[in-house]
């Protein structure tokens, strides 16, 4: 097989449809109301039901198409179980509502489930001052920053249903039996702390959002944890991956088309930011605020409602740097702070 990405399947599948892609696993689609309009979805039949791997927000909607898809493509058999590869609301929004509803098991890291169940209790009405200030240090644009003092956050609540005491732990090293498939749980780290993967010995990969073919997965810094380091993170998952991946294993990921070829993206995951870091030390020859590299780090100008999460990727490369002890790093009079190579 040629050391190449192919996508198998032509056609995605329909709201409250699904698509077979290997015997005993289906892909189904949910929707996002935003510019990444969708979130992967499969159910894998683990022999008394189905084990159902992410979820999709929580709204009535969602609450609508899961419906219909257990009483369709999932043939009215009951969902047993819910994995949950990372916190992020699009893949834990509808774990609790199962747990709840349908009495099934939680599969998931307990970094995942920690984050989640702490994110959905913190209700906002407007920013925190910690939030503020970090956005601030960021350079966020004035205009933007003010507007945003006294406006409604996002709220883990918004789509995410109440998650009930008690879920199942998985981590590095263990196997999981789901029907006649036994997965491997490989943890992944950057676009979300304790990422789960994972590996079946038929050369099948759930991979979440940590192994996605066409786009790179969003690395950002955050008031949750504002000295962490994403890329750092990231780039060691990626290496460390790398040696267990072949270029004919399925990997279904948690955006986008189903794939072979994972040896081939990781290496370009990570080349990707290798330049993207390489191009930001030439820019930071002279000294700038993250809110100022968009065009080097992305290649081309950021507005609207993906300046958010520009703006926190930016922060955590310029970040990295710093950690990393390539450059220095001040606070400018408005608040920013601003990075400049060494020397």
């Amino acid at each position: 097989m040629s050391e190449t990405i192919h996508y198998p399947f032509e056609t995605i599948p329909a709201e409250g449809e699904a698509i077979e892609v290997t015997p005993g696993i289906l892909w189904m689609r949910l929707p996002l109301p935003m510019k990444l309009d969708h979130v992967n979805i499969y159910a894998l039949d683990n022999g008394a039901g189905w084990t159902v791997v992410d979820t999709g927000f929580y709204s009535k909607r969602g609450i609508a198409i899961w419906e219909t898809l257990m009483a369709g493509p999932l043939q009215g058999r009951p969902v047993t179980q819910v994995v949950v590869t990372h916190h992020h609301p699009d893949h834990i929004g509808m774990a609790g509502w199962f747990q709840t509803e349908y009495g099934a098991e939680l599969l998931t890291t307990r970094t995942a489930w920690l984050m989640a169940r702490m994110l959905r209790l913190d209700e906002q009405k407007v920013p925190s001052p910690e939030a503020i200030a970090f956005y601030m240090q960021g350079g966020m644009d004035p205009d933007i920053l003010e507007q945003r003092r006294n406006e409604r956050p996002f709220n883990f609540g918004d789509c995410v249903a109440p998650m009930p005491q008690g879920y199942t732990r998985i981590q590095e090293g263990d196997r999981v039996q789901i029907g006649a498939r036994t997965w491997h749980v490989r943890i992944g780290n950057g676009h979300a702390p304790e990422h789960a993967t994972l590996w079946s010995d038929d050369g099948v990969v759930l991979g979440g959002d940590q192994l996605i073919a066409s786009i790179s997965p969003n690395l950002g810094l955050y008031p949750t944890e504002p000295g962490a380091d994403p890329v750092s993170d990231w780039l060691e998952a990626c290496e460390r991956l790398k040696d267990h991946a072949t270029p004919e294993q399925l990997v279904l990921p948690g955006h986008k088309l189903p794939f072979t070829g994972l040896p081939v993206r990781l290496r370009q995951l990570i080349d990707n930011h290798h330049g993207a870091l390489a191009r930001l030390k030439e820019f930071l020859a002279e000294p700038h605020s993250a809110g100022e590299c968009f065009v080097t780090l992305f290649k081309r100008e950021i507005s609207g409602g993906e300046y958010g999460l520009a703006l926190v990727e930016a922060m955590a490369h310029c970040q990295h740097l710093f950690l990393a002890g390539h450059v220095e790093r001040r606070l400018r009079e408005d608040g920013a702070y601003i990075y400049q190579m060494k020397g």
